[in-house]
């Protein structure tokens, strides 16, 4: 393994065999830099998984633990030829998490790891357990007591330990550290270690070969944690740094009205939220009251020139309809996705006509049928 743990706020390193979660002064953990490559005509040569893109990931290719993730199709939309669908819900586990998951338990290989504990809302604990189930680990994932029971049937099946938490999705992040702490477990957490992100900021390089060496003017996201965003923005700030693209896309993150508190900072011109009472959504992937790394979420936005739009609760389960009738079937959660989309474009108007945008398609619906 040829990085450290770096606290964002210290600047103080670790080795990730302490196992630590955060830096002792309270900091979030990123990792050390670490020199890159995209050596196009390879990559073209390689089967087309996340791992393609090997000069530009932490670990080399005999330690990857791998379920052919990655890769996933753009499709344009009906309204549009400049604005695509990324169907991430193409994956093993039929989400997106699956791109961190696979680097996360990868990392927990390299470290010899013999249990993990994991909190998620859903998909990331299906990801994560079905990852781990591959390499030989035990896990024990932490969810809410709500979590749509396909998701949970899903986690089971894979063989982890499923431990479900009354409340909020806080509660349940609450309970997991609880436990990671009394055993000394390591703690997979698809929002604290830093490898999760190495594995989604292959999105971003997955759109810059499907353009053919392009990117798109807007990068739409769904927004509770920042798992996504933050990935797609490491992605694509390492082809800016090596000089393969002019710019970085300008992000517009995606949070429900339910449950906005990135919105709330943003709109207040503030680098910190205050944690909010979530009055409920449809879209339970994002329901994140208090995101951990709301700081550098906002720094992207910013950088970026971005911003945060509210799905409008009432038109998300019409969104997931018209999903449907372009042949696209998905979770909740995405379909606030495709209503944030339209809310945002009807804001700006004229302005957006021209612009090329990608959206992502982040779980399948069959997790959420009941």
């Amino acid at each position: 393994m040829n990085v450290k743990y770096k606290c964002s706020q210290c600047g103080e390193t670790h080795d990730p065999q302490t196992f630590i979660h955060k830096c002792p002064c309270g900091g979030l953990l990123d990792i050390t830099p670490f020199d890159v490559d995209f050596p196009l005509e390879k990559i073209k040569q390689r089967t087309p998984s996340l791992w393609r893109y090997e000069e530009a990931l932490p670990f080399s290719k005999s330690q990857q633990v791998t379920l052919g993730e990655g890769f996933t199709s753009m499709v344009s939309t009906d309204d549009s030829n400049n604005v695509f669908f990324k169907m991430d819900y193409m994956m093993p586990t039929l989400s997106f998490k699956d791109r961190g998951a696979s680097m996360l338990i990868t990392a927990a290989k390299a470290l010899h790891v013999k249990r993990i504990v994991a909190d998620s809302s859903g998909n990331a604990g299906t990801a994560i357990a079905a990852y781990a189930s591959k390499a030989g680990i035990k896990c024990d994932i932490f969810v809410p007591a709500s979590t749509s029971p396909n998701k949970l049937t899903q986690i089971k099946a894979h063989g982890a330990q499923l431990h479900l938490i009354p409340g909020t999705r806080e509660d349940t992040a609450e309970a997991a550290v609880k436990e990671v702490e009394e055993s000394g477990s390591f703690y997979a957490s698809h929002v604290y270690n830093p490898f999760f992100y190495q594995g989604t900021k292959t999105y971003a390089y997955e759109i810059w070969e499907e353009m053919n060496g392009n990117v798109p003017d807007v990068i739409v996201v769904p927004v509770g944690n920042g798992t996504l965003l933050l990935g797609a923005y490491y992605g694509f700030k390492d082809l800016y740094d090596k000089g393969l693209i002019p710019s970085i896309p300008k992000f517009v993150a995606i949070q429900a009205e339910g449950c906005a508190p990135l919105l709330k900072a943003f709109q207040a011109g503030s680098e910190h939220i205050e944690p909010i009472e979530t009055v409920g959504t449809q879209a339970e992937g994002i329901a994140i009251a208090d995101p951990a790394r709301h700081y550098q979420i906002l720094q992207v936005i910013k950088e970026t020139g971005g911003e945060i739009i509210a799905a409008p609760e009432n038109t998300i389960e019409s969104a997931r309809k018209a999903l449907a009738h372009q042949g696209f079937f998905v979770e909740p959660t995405s379909a606030a996705t495709y209503a944030g989309y339209l809310a945002y474009i009807a804001q700006e108007g004229s302005n957006v006509e021209n612009q090329t945008m990608v959206i992502p398609l982040c779980g399948a619906g069959i997790k959420a049928v009941k």
